[in-house]
């Protein structure tokens, strides 16, 4: 569920970054402009198996192997027909026979977890397919579940990001046909986190956050809750109500309502770090949280009626809005009236418009084997995002997806079932990289739906844990809290229900 690309970003400015690294950071690692967080707040990836030997050794064979298994047109290249169009792969999904929808997941489960995965972990120093030491390597986001993605360092650090007329409240972007992320002239984007800019969807749902701030802000101040506090109880209820819906909706989409309560109730065996030490663990970071690329579909309706009264069709990425003003893609960085997300197509909404996720499984979309170069940090190759997330196991040395099973008492995946890796002839199929691991149990255990056995199980804890570890969160604070907004009529809360508060449903927009 990754971003495209989290390494070694060029240097970062203060308009294109306003997050930053903890004081305790390697000092390397701070940037300009970066604020602060909580001096408690852990800043460096660690390992869960620490004791487990790597899948492989960063071998010219072996890399050479996961070069070919990631490649366009290789064995993880789902085969979409593009020359069809965005349009005819969605409403002719037998075109992509490899590419099969999940019917139990909205199309914006994918783009949730990937605002997520930028709110807990942004690695800026590790080089791709080069060892390196986890707990020397600073992850310049917390790891918490906190919304900093979002807020930055507050209004007194980073005062770009808040009206200044009033200060309580986000400055939000206009100038299409709905709101926008705020953007300078050259339209990159003021906010924390640049990579929220990276296509529509998952810019969109910053914007949406910034909007239910706002207007969280406006219902606090109608209660009578004192100037001095409104900033701080805003904050903390929009990121509880955030937290809620990773809980209740979107961890029992991916792993399943029973792993997620078993967690709950019964407790983390494996990601168990001592209380004020919590990290970011890189079997979670470089593998298995990935699992998100196989959700993405090729192309998506953005919205129903943005362009010019007609529905805004596109590609995640084509290579043919590259310098674009208008890109005809779904890529982010651009201002124009059609460039907003009707969330109709992304979240139930009870209107019969919402489209599904592709299952999790290891077939790629192909659209994701030509990533522009915009969304590569290093702007180095390869484009291919499979690739660069193999590569990316001999980065951090990970373990195989055997071995971890082994270690967490799952049943492990037989050669056999793994046939199609011996033609790589480095014994792939007997030890495997994680990231295909998990997506390979998906498919086999959990028919694509939602991730099984390993996948489910590191997912769960890791989530789970981030926010049982974090003083701040409601896990930890006040378990027995439960949404104030207002939600579906059994009393539960999902991201449908922040979007309509923020006043981004189709209801509230006409269309």
């Amino acid at each position: 569920m990754k971003h495209a690309d989290d390494q070694r970003c060029a240097p970062v400015n203060r308009r294109r970054f306003l997050g930053g690294v903890t004081a305790g950071a390697a000092a390397t690692a701070l940037t300009p402009g970066m604020a602060a967080a909580a001096p408690s707040s852990p800043r460096f990836f660690g390992r869960i198996f620490a004791d487990l030997p790597p899948f492989a050794q960063a071998t010219p064979a072996v890399q050479e192997a996961l070069r070919e298994m990631g490649r366009p047109g290789g064995l993880m290249d789902a085969k979409d027909p593009l020359e069809e169009g965005p349009i005819r792969l969605i409403t002719h999904p037998e075109l992509s026979p490899n590419n099969v929808d999940n019917p139990f997941h909205t199309a914006g489960t994918t783009f949730f977890g990937q605002f997520m995965d930028h709110d807990f972990t942004f690695d800026l120093s590790s080089r791709l397919g080069v060892p390196a030491d986890p707990e020397e390597s600073p992850n310049s986001r917390t790891p918490t579940l906190e919304l900093d993605s979002v807020y930055g360092g507050g209004p007194t650090a980073d005062p770009t990001l808040y009206d200044p007329e009033d200060n309580d409240k986000f400055i939000v972007g206009s100038g299409g046909l709905f709101e926008d992320l705020p953007r300078e002239q050259d339209e990159i984007a003021i906010i924390s986190d640049p990579r929220n800019d990276e296509n529509l969807m998952v810019s969109g749902i910053h914007a949406a956050f910034l909007l239910c701030h706002n207007r969280m802000v406006d219902r606090l101040r109608a209660q009578g809750v004192p100037a001095g506090q409104v900033f701080d109880r805003a904050r903390r209820l929009v990121t509880w109500h955030y937290q809620w819906i990773v809980v209740h909706e979107f961890l029992p989409q991916v792993i399943g309502f029973g792993i997620t309560q078993d967690v709950l109730r019964h407790g983390r065996r494996f990601y168990r770090p001592a209380s004020g030490q919590h990290f970011m663990p890189v079997e979670f970071q470089g593998a298995a949280y990935r699992f998100g690329h196989s959700m993405v579909r090729p192309s998506y309706r953005a919205n129903l009626a943005g362009d010019q009264g007609e529905p805004f069709f596109g590609f995640v990425f084509d290579p043919a809005g590259q310098g674009q003003d208008d890109p005809v893609d779904l890529r982010g960085g651009a201002r124009a009236p059609r460039r907003f997300i009707g969330w109709q197509t992304f979240f139930n909404f009870n209107d019969g418009e919402v489209k599904p996720n592709k299952r999790i499984d290891t077939k790629i979309s192909t659209v994701l084997f030509r990533l522009p170069i915009a969304a590569i940090p290093t702007g180095d190759p390869p484009t291919a995002l499979p690739q660069r997330n193999l590569l990316r196991h001999l980065t951090w040395s990970l373990p195989s997806g055997q071995a971890i099973a082994d270690a967490m008492g799952q049943p492990r995946l037989e050669p056999d079932a793994l046939a199609e890796l011996r033609q790589f002839g480095v014994g792939l199929e007997r030890s495997t990289p994680l990231w295909y691991y998990v997506l390979k149990e998906a498919e086999v255990l959990g028919d694509g739906i939602s991730l099984a056995g390993v996948g489910a199980r590191l997912i769960g804890e890791v989530i789970l844990g981030l926010l049982e570890l974090d003083p701040r969160s409601y896990l930890a604070a006040d378990p027995a809290w439960r949404p104030t907004l207002p939600g579906k009529p059994n009393g539960d809360f999902g991201f449908a229900d922040l979007l309509t508060f923020a006043g981004v449903d189709p209801a509230s927009r006409g269309q």
